[in-house]
């Protein structure tokens, strides 16, 4: 499930912190890493003069620079992987950043991301644009990285009955075991019988676990919050949840409890689909 693992960067102190994440991963499990770095378009193309006299755009100037620093971000990145024993280079691409990564993520099982990017002003929330689009297109399960985020500790599988809690599920139990790492499965649900029943189906989707597993529901709050508090307190590297919850209808990323909780983390989420 977690073979080949693409991280996307770009210097920000989140990508840097999604690529220590990926290494982690990656020398971990056994899987192959490669990275890539966009030089995006918006950066250099000129703005329209509206009609002012304005001088020339420098747009070989920025051209120039910019490509240089997205070679730098690549330099550095191969040089950090063989540091820590893996050999994986960075590919270099051109265009606009949310539909190349989408793209170049077809042929890997995992797409590791920092939560926002170096454009801080181009944000949504908490989450950089770029990302919250990537998020909207791909198909794949991606791991959003906060800035300081834990790298060894135990799972927090979240778990309400969707399909994509199922498969988030399968993708906890392959990480847990070749991690090596307990996993502690929070349920939902504000009605007990229904609870239970949860408690039930998620025994039996984890019952290949191979590590300790613990159990923690909750009645009250909103379980967005009750999610990170659970992860906060058991100290958790990583939350493995559906990207989309129950209501597929209404539950776009954005405002849904898979966003909220990639907002507001401060442990990396893994969003499953």
């Amino acid at each position: 499930m977690t073979d080949t693992i693409l991280v996307a960067t770009d210097g920000s102190d989140d990508a840097s912190a999604a690529e220590q994440t990926a290494m982690g991963l990656a020398s971990r499990l056994g899987g192959r890493l490669s990275g890539v770095s966009v030089l995006d378009d918006r950066l250099v193309r000129a703005p329209s003069a509206d009609g002012l006299a304005l001088p020339p755009f420098p747009e070989a100037d920025l051209t120039a620079y910019y490509r240089a620093r997205t070679e730098a971000v690549a330099r550095r990145f191969s040089e950090r992987a063989r540091g820590e024993g893996l050999e994986a280079a960075c590919e270099i691409l051109q265009g606009s950043p949310d539909d190349r990564i989408v793209d170049k993520v077809q042929g890997a099982d995992l797409l590791v991301l920092g939560r926002s990017g170096t454009q801080r002003a181009d944000r949504s929330g908490l989450i950089g644009s770029t990302v919250d689009s990537i998020l909207r297109k791909t198909t794949k399960p991606t791991i959003l990285v906060p800035g300081g985020a834990p790298l060894t500790g135990p799972l927090v599988l979240g778990f309400d009955g969707s399909p994509g809690s199922r498969i988030a599920a399968k993708l906890a139990v392959a990480l847990a075991n070749g991690l090596n790492e307990a996993v502690h499965v929070f349920v939902d649900s504000k009605d007990k019988g229904r609870a239970v029943a949860r408690f039930d189906e998620v025994r039996q989707l984890v019952g290949g676990l191979s590590v300790p597993v613990r159990e923690t529901s909750s009645t009250l709050g909103r379980p967005d919050v009750k999610i990170v508090d659970t992860a906060k307190e058991v100290r958790a590297s990583l939350i493995v949840m559906g990207a989309y919850g129950r209501n597929r209808i209404t539950d776009y990323f954005l405002g849904s409890n898979a966003a909220s909780v990639a907002r507001t983390s401060p442990v990396s989420v893994l969003l499953a689909r």
